[in-house]
This record gives C-alpha cells, structure tokens and sequence, in this order.
C-alpha cells in the first residue's frame, strides 16, 4: 500500500505537481516520479489542449441589435504549476471570462459587422482571453464562433435586403448583357460599313485602272495608227498628191456649190503636173 502510494508513473502528457507538507515543490514528470508516503502529495495535470462550449449567449449590438452567439473555446496547460496555484478551475474561470469578453466586444460593433466580420471577432475574442489566461499558465489556442442568430424580424429584414440585393445585382446583370450586346452590334455595322466601304473602294480603284489601261491602250492604238501613215505617206510624191488634187476638185465641181476655195499651195502642187504636161507635148 505504501509502495503504491509512493511511485506514481507520469504520462508524457501529464505532470505531477508535488506538494509536501503543503509547499509547492514544483512539477514532476514525465516518467517515474517517487513521493514520501503521508508527507507528500501529488496532483495530476492533463498538459493536452482541451476545448469548451459556450451555451448560446445573449449579446447587445452597439446598434441596439439583440444577438444569440454561441461558440468554442480551445486551450491548454503551459504552465502545470501556475495552473494548480493561481486559479482553482481554469476551465471555469476561463468560460466566465470568455462570456464577458464577449459581450464587451459584441456591445463596440453594429450588426453588419458583427455578422460580416466573424473571423476578425474571433481573433479580438482570443487575444482578450488570452492575456488573461496567461498568468494562469493557460494558453487559449483558438475561438470559434459556431452560430451568431439574430431576432426573427432581423432575419426577415435581412431576407428582404438580400432578395432585393439579388434584383439590383440581376438587373445590373441583364443592364450589363444589353450594352455589350449593343456594343457588339454597333461594332459589327461599322466593321460592316468600313468592309462595304474599302470593297467600294477597291471597286472605283480597279474601274478607274481598267480606264486608264483602256486610254492607254486607245492611245498606243492610235499613235500606232498615226506611224503607219506617216509611213504610207513618206513613199507618196508630188504627182500623186496633184492627182488627189484634182481627184478632190472633181468631185467639188460636181457638188451643188456655186463657190470654190483653191488653196493657195494648189499652184504649187500643180506645177509637176504642168511642167510633165509640158514635156509630154514637147516630145
């Protein structure tokens, strides 16, 4: 019996707080830890992280707005002598805290950001509990906020302003489908007049070229026409041309015309044809 009572196996988790004759020795463990039968006393420390929770609340927003919170509270013992000497139920003493904090923080926000801003909440909540946890030797790990519940008519207001959130953002959207749709039709008729214009264009460009090869063509056609008769006329002499003369005369003479226009180079011309007369009746 006595045997039992003096060798106390200490868990790797756990830490045995001595105490003898009622002084704090300090924390003893992991392994074999051997107490003096009757003059000392050891009590057990769980070292893992526990958690709590927090019965739904009623919390006063700085709106005036009545909320129901609920929520978790996650911690451990860092410190196994100061937890068994500075506080007799931390995990009691913790939740009163957490309550209070709580609501002391709820009562600084309005409603909108309490229900929009849940992970910040639970940021500020476990920085307050935790400086005061700390000279406890606890260490609050994390604060979930489960479930933040307002008053029925707050919900129903809510409902209204989300469903009309809904038709604003709809309306935004199909306002929104309506301009890029005439966006892309306008964009389309000016990529439309701008091909229609540049076809047109192109159009006049080839008509006027095809024109301009067409002068082109009629005028090497008739400076062509213009060589050969130059060429024709170089091999005809005088004597042919007095017998166009006279050719020309004839057919005036038999004309209805009372009037004739010798030229004046007619006198000329016909000096050949009178000199070869001549000749001709010489011989």
């Amino acid at each position: 019996m006595l045997a039992r009572l003096a060798i106390n196996i200490v868990r790797e988790y756990e830490r045995l707080v001595v105490f003898r004759l009622g002084r704090a020795l300090g924390a003893r463990g992991p392994g074999l830890v051997i107490l003096i039968p009757f003059v000392d006393r050891g009590l057990r420390v769980d070292l893992r992280e526990v958690f709590f929770d927090v019965d739904p609340q009623t919390c006063i927003t700085k709106d005036n707005a009545p909320l129901s919170i609920d929520f978790l509270v996650y911690m451990k013992v860092i410190n196994a002598l100061s937890s068994v000497l500075e506080v007799e139920d931390f995990r009691g003493a913790s939740r009163g805290i957490a309550i209070t904090t709580l609501r002391a923080l709820v009562g600084d926000m309005i409603l909108d950001d309490v229900l929009a801003r849940r992970d910040q909440l639970n940021e500020l909540l476990q920085g307050k509990l935790d400086e005061v946890t700390n000279r406890w030797g606890i260490k609050v790990t994390a604060v979930e906020i489960r479930e933040i519940i307002p008053p029925r008519e707050i919900q129903d207001a809510m409902s209204r302003q989300m469903s009309a959130e809904r038709h604003r953002r709809a309306t935004v959207t199909e306002a929104d489908g309506k301009r890029e749709a005439a966006v892309k039709v306008a964009e389309g008729e000016r990529q439309a007049r701008v091909l229609q214009a540049q076809g047109q264009r192109e159009a006049e460009i080839l008509e006027a070229e095809g024109q301009r090869q067409a002068q082109i063509l009629r005028a090497e056609g008739f400076a062509l026409g213009l060589g050969k008769v130059y060429e024709v006329a170089r091999g005809i002499d005088s004597k042919t041309m007095s017998l166009e003369y006279l050719s020309a005369l004839k057919h005036l003479g038999e004309s209805e015309a009372t009037k004739f226009v010798v030229p004046l180079e007619f006198t000329s011309l016909i000096r050949p044809l009178l000199d070869h007369t001549r000749n001709a009746g010489q011989d």
